[in-house]
């Protein structure tokens, strides 16, 4: 069995909120609408069981549960040009307390995480060192 990768997902909480993620249960949701290169590659990378922050861009710009990749890349049919794909997720467990990007931006140990030097990417990897430290900021079982 291959390790786990851990992942960030980014959306305007007007456009898809965790409430939302959450409201969709076990059976989760696709993940669509994904219109940049860079994101789509990470995507076509998730592996089923692989997990991710659910992050509030926009005015809270904060990490606010975890999500399970449960259905790996397939075509994205809202996409008409036929290059872009999608991901199935889940809600796994919402922050105990949400964590912002300020806090992330303050932690010397997180300076390089792809949320600090890429901000605008809307699906990016995270490295295990920085998903364990954020989880544990927001009250989040790391291994869950």
């Amino acid at each position: 069995m291959s390790a786990r990768s851990y992942w960030l997902f980014k959306s305007e909480p007007g456009t898809w909120s965790w409430q939302q993620q959450c409201a969709a249960g076990a059976k989760g949701t696709f993940w669509d609408g994904v219109r940049n290169f860079q994101a789509n590659n990470h995507m076509k990378a998730m592996q089923v069981g692989d997990r991710g922050f659910f992050y509030h861009s926009g005015k809270d710009k904060e990490i606010v549960g975890t999500l399970a990749v449960i259905k790996p890349h397939y075509p994205d049919p809202s996409d008409a040009s036929g290059r872009f794909g999608m991901v199935d997720v889940a809600a796994l467990q919402t922050a105990a307390q949400p964590v912002n990007l300020a806090q992330i931006k303050a932690e010397a140990a997180l300076a390089d995480m792809i949320l600090v030097v890429q901000s605008r990417l809307s699906v990016q990897p995270v490295r295990a060192s920085e998903w364990r430290t954020i989880c544990g900021w927001a009250g989040l079982n790391p291994d869950a």
